[in-house]
């Protein structure tokens, strides 16, 4: 019996022993900041698309006499926004859909050296090409590229045997917090809107043609997480609703997440959600012309990469 006593003795002893060691341990871990995995929380990936279009020269805000847009619009306001949005995420692109020239008279006596200042100034990240970006001739525009401190992408714009040769790339890649971005650019038929003399021997694609190639490059090839088109091809024309738009290339496309559009000047308050080729949504959004406007689009990866979005236009 004594043994009996002894050997429980021992055993509860043992336990309380185990009790005090285990309780120990949790104490530490907890100081420490060690986390059981599933209690651990992974955050999102935020990429903020920033972006204008159909600036046309417009530098300065509009003056206080004018009789819609009133103190709206200029640089400097765009600028002091693009700042702040960058201090908030810098995980952020600011990009334009073309027509940066032709507009005001700081062209006219320029001829885009001041534009391409201004916006490698605001540290602008690629830009497409539009119709009035030939305006004092391709080799106006490529006189001017010195001047910008972004890259180019045009992929339906065949510049072969022009002296843009090279110096327009079809897509541009970025990496923010580990996610592959890739944009390519898309610009509109230039014959019937641009004088043959200026744009010489450059070749238009069919930009249905050349969207689908691109998407599939960026895709399998280049292993993009987000696709996004800068295009110059204009919203939509209800007058000719065949006619190619960023909204029938939307409904033609795959696994282009955002179609960022200029050419029609068309104002819309929010992304337009469209169904592609697959059943798939896909964000088209404008933000009108002559610097207005900031288009903002969130894109918000999650551990798997699956990524949901919203977007806005923002009042210059």
């Amino acid at each position: 019996m004594d043994v009996l006593k002894e050997s429980n003795m021992s055993t509860n002893i043992n336990r309380r022993k185990f009790i005090k060691q285990t309780s120990a341990a949790a104490s530490l871990a907890a100081v420490g900041g060690l986390t059981l995995p599933s209690f651990t929380t992974k955050k999102q990936k935020q990429i903020t698309i920033l972006h204008t279009n159909d600036t046309h020269s417009h530098v300065e805000p509009f003056e206080a006499t004018h009789y819609k847009y009133a103190n709206k619009g200029g640089v400097a306001r765009r600028a002091n926004l693009v700042e702040q949005i960058r201090k908030e995420n810098p995980n952020t692109l600011l990009l334009d859909a073309g027509d940066i020239f032709q507009g005001t008279p700081y062209f006219n006596y320029f001829g885009g050296e001041l534009e391409f200042k201004l916006m490698s100034m605001l540290k602008y990240d690629v830009a497409t090409i539009g119709n009035h970006d030939f305006d004092n001739s391709i080799e106006g525009l490529y006189k001017q590229l010195p001047n910008a401190s972004f890259d180019f992408v045009s992929a339906n714009y065949d510049f072969k045997n022009t002296v843009l040769d090279t110096h327009v790339k079809p897509y541009k890649t970025f990496i923010k917090d580990g996610i592959k971005i890739g944009i390519f650019g898309l610009g509109i038929q230039l014959e019937g809107l641009v004088h043959p003399k200026m744009f010489k021997e450059t070749k238009y694609l069919d930009p249905i043609e050349i969207s689908q190639d691109m998407s599939r490059v960026l895709k399998e090839e280049e292993h993009c997480d987000l696709i996004i088109c800068l295009s110059h091809l204009g919203y939509y024309y209800r007058n000719n609703p065949t006619m190619i738009s960023d909204l029938n290339l939307a409904k033609a496309s795959k696994d282009i997440d955002l179609i960022i559009g200029g050419h029609t000047h068309t104002f819309l308050p929010k992304p337009t959600l469209v169904k592609n080729i697959n059943d798939e949504n896909i964000l088209v959004n404008q933000v009108g012309c002559y610097g207005l406007n900031l288009g903002r689009v969130d894109f918000f990866f999650d551990a798997e990469n699956n990524k949901t979005s919203q977007g806005k236009t923002i009042l210059v």
